[in-house]
């Protein structure tokens, strides 16, 4: 399971930041999805290595443009790739009519269908092959969702002693089986997958959280996860500064709530763009991550733009460096 930052500022981009964009994918890069796509996430895409032809499924976390804004551009420039696999667009409402108002009013059309799934659906859930996902609603100016991203299809062991021992022989039928098909034998009798296979690991899950000033809400769902990226806007002095308006989370905020859960990973982003990067700037980002480290003792990160990450099957999380 690998993700990568397209963008790690809040509302607007830095020099060193650009705004939303998160790539995802379970095992190489075909396919792979994309959650938020705020101003100039197709240029981000021409420095890694996700291609707008492979993008299988966009997840939209709520509707203020520093997490939309890039997605005409990066819609309309896959058409002029050639792109012709239809694309499922998970998002609220508004996003639709938002592509369809651009379209229109630009003289502009895809060479392949779109998807629109509604994300706010109180019975949402989205699946493929390699992924199923669902969401939880968090607190922001508008609605906005978290997306919970659980890998399916394990893949299977054979339980070859009881295989052997009720009489069933080597053959095509074993591999049907970890396949997780059900085969049926030549005398009649249906074998299971379920009941001749073992799955020997546990599903890797990350939660990829949208803006949000109260973490609490993720408390369920970070149940059984094992990487949360959630939004830390500010230091918890600069929250207390600008007020409880832009409803962001503080760096202590969020940091506090993953250690009340025990949660093993925490990826901090969306950082504001008065935060310097650079070792003599200040206020410096650096400040995030000191008082991150104040409340949760846990594998802490603060992404970067570019930086790749890696959730392993043994569920260990690494953080893969930029070029």
């Amino acid at each position: 399971m690998d993700f990568t930052f397209l963008g790690t500022s809040a509302g607007t981009p830095t020099r060193s930041r650009n705004v939303s964009g998160l790539a995802l994918s379970r095992s190489g890069h075909k396919p792979w999805y994309l959650v938020d796509c705020g101003e100039g996430t197709q240029h981000q895409l021409l420095r890694v290595h996700y291609s707008v032809m492979q993008l299988r499924a966009i997840f939209i976390t709520h509707i203020h443009g520093d997490h939309t804004f890039g997605l005409p551009g990066l819609l309309t420039s896959a058409s002029m790739l050639g792109r012709t696999e239809p694309l499922d667009i998970i998002a609220p409402a508004q996003v639709e009519r938002f592509i369809n108002a651009v379209l229109e009013n630009s003289d502009s059309s895809l060479s392949y269908p779109l998807n629109f799934i509604d994300s706010e659906a109180p019975d949402f859930h989205w699946q493929d092959e390699h992924l199923g996902v669902t969401n939880v609603a968090l607190s922001h100016r508008v609605p906005c969702r978290a997306y919970v991203f659980t890998e399916r299809n394990l893949e299977r062991q054979l339980l070859v002693d009881k295989l052997r021992e009720y009489g069933i022989d080597a053959g095509p039928g074993w591999g049907e089986l970890q396949k997780g098909h059900d085969v049926t034998l030549a005398d009649g009798r249906v074998l299971r997958s379920e009941d001749y296979t073992h799955i020997p690991r546990v599903a890797r899950r990350l939660i990829v959280a949208g803006d949000n000033d109260d973490p609490g809400l993720l408390a369920d769902a970070c149940t059984g996860s094992h990487v949360l990226v959630h939004e830390a806007t500010y230091t918890q002095e600069v929250a207390d500064r600008v007020g409880p308006w832009p409803q962001h989370s503080s760096a202590q905020q969020v940091a506090r709530f993953a250690q009340q859960v025990h949660l093993p990973n925490l990826v901090l982003t969306h950082f504001s763009s008065r935060y310097q990067s650079r070792p003599e700037g200040t206020p410096n980002i650096n400040q995030l991550a000191a008082e991150a480290m104040q409340h949760y003792q846990g594998q802490l990160f603060l992404a970067r733009d570019f930086d790749s990450y890696r959730l392993e099957k043994d569920l260990s999380l690494s953080r893969i460096l930029a070029d």
